[in-house]
């Protein structure tokens, strides 16, 4: 499957431009980047930029399939005429920034029979694999209250630009809580319903008082079950991604509960009538690049659907609309 790749202005876009790279049944044919010192660093790391335009890429006969990475601003836009031309899409996250977006987004891709996906890449991830399968045996019993944080460090300066720019970064929610939204229904087994309360301010970013930092709600799910999340910009520069809670979950369940982190190889869970903690231990990662092949060719067994993408970025639009109130 030919795939060319537009919008290269966020790290995140790379780690799939090497997974196409190194997967067998996919070939990477160019790319576009309007933004000309993004454009150097990705002929630098490999990516030829050899179409002029965005145009020229999709009128390209031989593309299939457009992988965005571009403002997330700019997304939902591009999104939309990849399907309009013909093409399966493959977005970093967030897919869009507005639910008109979404809307149109949706509509196209089911009326032309199309595929669109976002890199949800925690569903592959061998640690959420086992906590998912733990949940699905009931040992844990129903799932009634959940808390997730997804703090981040700022790098302020070494951030792209454009996440200060207005109208190019879309909300603090959109970018960051999306994974564990997703994994709400997909790990916990729990049904969104309604928006409690969303609140996002600035704290950390001192130099950009109109970037909202930092972010909370809190939701109610289906069966009255609760949620609460903090997605921050919090980590210490210098700590960063090596700090061992970076992303963190808490579940309670009728049965038993669980906590973990960012793909912790083995976790402690505990059951009722039993005081000391079970083990356990993560399954295999699953390659998300075959996981999009199963949906294009509608094959059975699909980790990440196309319903589940769209159910999932609704919601966190949701919430990041009331937090914007």
């Amino acid at each position: 499957m030919k795939i060319a790749f537009a919008g290269l202005r966020h790290n995140h876009i790379y780690m799939l431009y090497e997974m196409a790279m190194e997967h067998q049944e996919f070939e990477v044919i160019g790319g576009y980047e309007e933004n000309e010192a993004a454009k150097a660093v990705a002929e630098q790391r490999g990516l030829c930029c050899k179409y002029t335009d965005y145009q020229e890429l999709l009128a390209d006969g031989e593309v299939e399939v457009v992988a965005l990475g571009g403002c997330f601003g700019d997304r939902g836009r591009m999104a939309i005429r990849a399907l309009q031309a013909g093409k399966h899409v493959i977005v970093d996250k967030p897919l869009c920034s507005s639910i008109e977006e979404l809307t149109e987004i949706e509509k196209l891709a089911k009326e032309n029979s199309l595929t669109v996906s976002c890199m949800y890449t925690m569903r592959y991830q061998g640690n959420i694999i086992a906590v998912r399968n733990l949940i699905k045996s009931g040992a844990l019993g129903k799932i009634n209250n959940v808390y997730f944080g997804a703090q981040h460090p700022l790098m302020y300066g070494r951030r792209p630009d454009w996440y200060f720019e207005e109208g190019k970064y879309g909300g603090l929610i959109n970018d960051i809580a999306i994974h564990g939204i997703d994994l709400l229904s997909y790990v916990f087994d729990l049904e969104f319903e309604k928006v409690e309360a969303a609140r996002c301010w600035n704290r950390y970013a001192t130099e950009e008082k109109d970037f909202m930092d930092s972010g909370q709600f809190m939701l109610t799910m289906k069966e009255n079950a609760g949620v609460i999340a903090d997605v921050s910009y919090a980590i210490p520069d210098g700590v960063e991604f090596d700090l061992p809670y970076y992303w963190q979950f808490f579940a309670w369940g009728t049965e038993g509960t669980i906590s973990f982190t960012y793909n912790e190889q083995e976790m402690q869970y505990y059951i009722k009538g039993r005081k000391e903690p079970m083990i356990l231990k993560a399954e295999q990662d699953v390659n998300y690049l075959d996981d999009f092949l199963k949906a294009v060719r509608q094959e059975p067994g699909v980790i990440l659907p196309m319903e589940d993408v769209i159910n999932s970025t609704g919601q966190t639009l949701l919430i990041q609309k009331q937090a914007d109130c």
